[in-house]
C-alpha cells in the first residue's frame, strides 16, 4: 500500500521525540535519534541514495539529483525539524482521524471531559468536511514539526519518481532540539549544499512568513538578608519582595498574552526563591531591531535602580541573545523566495497569508549563517498542547506546494530583485536596506 502524507505523520508521531533543556546528550534525546534513522531508510528506499544521519550535527541531510537536464544551476532547500515541545508530553502518542468534521466540540478524552471547542477555537469552523487529526488529549500530537517532515518526504518520493516534473537538484534536512534553540547551531551548510532554502514549519496553509521576532533570555537573580521576623526591622532585605518590585517595573500590557501581531513583550517564563534568594528567567522579544535592544536596556537599567535602591550587587541581570529577525536578510534582496511560494500557492488555489512569525525558526539562524531561508505552513493548529490538530487536506496540498516549488527552481537573484524594486517604487513605497 503507497504511503501519503497523512500515514506517514501518523507512523513519525508514534516516535516520542520531545527535545529536553539540559540534557547531557546530543541531541537531547534518544528518540530524535530514532526517528532520524527511520527517515534515513525511508528516504534510501525512494531512491535517495547519499541520506544519511551525521550524529556530529544531529541532522538528516539527502539530496535529490536533477532532472532537467542542468538547466538549474543552484540548489533549493527544505528543512524540518524532528523534535517535539518538552512543554507537554509526546510519550505514546495516539493521533485519531476525524473525517468529514461537521462542526461543533470534538471529544478528545471522555473519561478525563477534555474536549475541542470551536468556542474557544473558532478557526476549527473552518474544516468543516475536512478530516482533522487530533489527540487523546493526553499528549501533544507533534505537527510540529512532523507534519512538515511528512510533507517533505512525500515531495521527495514524488520527485524521485519517474513522473516527476523537471527540477533542480533538491537538498532536504532534518533537524534536533529546534524546540529548545540549539539544534541548529552545529548545521553543516556545506553538507547540505543548498543556495536557498525553506523551513516547513508553519501553521495553517497559506501561512508565509520572512520575519520573526529578535530573541533574547535573561536571568534575574536577587539576594538577599534573611533574619528573625522580630527583629527584621531595617535589617531584612526580602529577595522575593524585590523581584516581584523588579517584576513590577517592566511595562505592563506588553506580555505575550495581550500582545499580537508586530508587538514584541517581557514573558516571565519562571520564578522562584524566597527571603535569602530568589531567581526569575524571561523571554524578550521584539521584531523591531531598535526596541529590542531598548527592552534590553530596560532590564539591566531597572536591576541598577534596585541596586542603588538595595545596596550594590542586590540584583544582578544576565542576558543572552538567541535568535535575530530574519527579515533583515531577506527583504528586499531575497524576495523572489516569498514571490515565488506566493505563486506556487495561488496555482493550486491556495490563500497565502503573510504574517510575522511571534517566535522563530531555525530559519532564522540559517538567514543569519548565509542561507536565507523563510518559513512555509505546514497545516497544523495549537502547537505544544494537547488541544493541538491539524488538517489532512491541508497536509496533502503543501506536499503538492513543494513539488511545484522545487520544480519551479530558483530564478535568477538580481532579475528578480530589480523587478521587485521597480514594484515597489511604482507602488511609491520607501525601499529600506537594513544592514546586519
Amino acid at each position: 500500500m503507497k504511503d501519503t502524507v497523512v500515514t506517514r505523520f501518523l507512523r513519525y508521531a508514534a516516535v516520542d521525540t520531545q527535545s529536553k533543556e539540559d540534557s547531557d546528550r546530543f541531541p537531547s534525546t534518544e528518540g530524535q535519534a530514532v526517528l532520524a534513522e527511520m527517515l534515513v531508510r525511508e528516504l534510501k528506499e525512494t531512491g535517495v541514495s547519499d541520506a544519511e544521519y551525521d550524529p556530529v550535527s544531529g541532522c538528516v541531510y539527502a539530496h535529490i539529483p536533477a532532472n532537467d537536464g542542468g538547466r538549474e544551476s543552484r540548489t533549493l532547500g527544505f528543512i524540518s525539524h524532528m523534535d517535539t515541545s518538552p512543554e507537554t508530553s509526546g510519550r505514546n502518542v495516539k493521533p485519531r482521524l476525524i473525517p468529514d468534521y461537521d462542526g461543533g466540540e470534538i471529544t478528545l478524552n471522555k473519561e478525563q471531559g477534555i474536549m475541542l471547542s470551536p468556542e474557544m477555537y473558532p478557526e476549527l469552523e473552518n474544516y468543516k468536511g475536512r478530516t482533522l487529526i487530533v489527540t487523546d488529549g493526553t499528549t501533544l500530537l507533534g505537527a510540529d514539526d512532523k507534519a512538515g517532515i511528512a510533507e517533505i518526504m512525500t515531495m521527495t518520493e514524488a520527485l524521485m519518481s519517474p513522473e516527476a516534473p523537471p527540477h533542480g537538484r533538491i537538498a532536504v534536512a532534518f533537524t534536533p532540539d529546534e524546540e529548545i534553540g540549539g539544534g541548529i547551531a552545529r548545521f553543516d551548510l556545506g553538507r547540505f549544499g543548498a543556495d536557498f532554502a525553506y523551513t516547513v514549519d508553519g501553521g495553517a496553509l497559506g501561512e508565509l512568513e520572512y520575519e520573526c521576532f529578535n530573541a533574547a533570555s535573561a536571568k534575574v537573580k536577587v539576594r538577599g538578608v534573611n533574619i528573625h521576623t522580630g527583629e527584621a526591622k531595617g535589617k531584612m532585605k526580602n529577595a522575593a519582595r524585590i523581584l516581584a518590585e523588579f517584576d513590577s517595573l517592566l511595562p505592563e500590557g506588553e506580555r505575550p498574552e495581550e500582545t499580537e501581531g508586530y508587538e514584541g513583550f517581557f514573558h516571565l517564563e519562571r520564578i522562584e526563591g524566597g527571603v535569602e534568594s530568589a531567581e526569575a528567567e524571561y523571554l524578550i522579544r521584539d521584531h523591531d531591531r531598535d526596541k529590542f535592544e531598548s527592552r534590553k536596556a530596560l532590564m539591566l537599567d531597572i536591576a541598577e535602580r534596585l541596586n542603588v535602591k538595595y545596596g550594590a550587587g542586590t540584583v544582578t541581570a544576565e542576558l543572552k541573545d538567541s535568535y535575530r529577525n530574519m527579515r533583515e536578510k531577506i527583504f528586499p534582496e531575497n524576495m523572489f523566495l516569498i514571490e515565488n511560494a506566493e505563486r506556487c500557492m495561488k496555482e493550486l488555489g491556495i490563500q497565502p497569508k503573510i504574517q510575522p512569525i511571534r517566535g522563530g525558526t531555525d530559519g532564522a539562524f540559517l538567514s543569519w549563517k548565509g542561507l536565507p531561508c523563510p518559513n512555509l505552513c505546514a497545516g497544523g493548529h495549537n502547537f505544544h498542547g494537547r488541544y493541538e490538530y491539524c488538517c489532512a487536506e491541508a497536509m496533502e496540498k503543501i506536499a503538492e506546494m513543494l513539488i511545484k516549488l522545487s520544480s519551479r527552481g530558483v530564478p535568477l537573484v538580481r532579475a528578480r530583485t530589480a523587478q521587485f524594486r521597480r514594484k515597489q517604487r511604482s507602488a511609491g513605497k520607501k525601499i529600506v536596506m537594513r544592514r546586519g
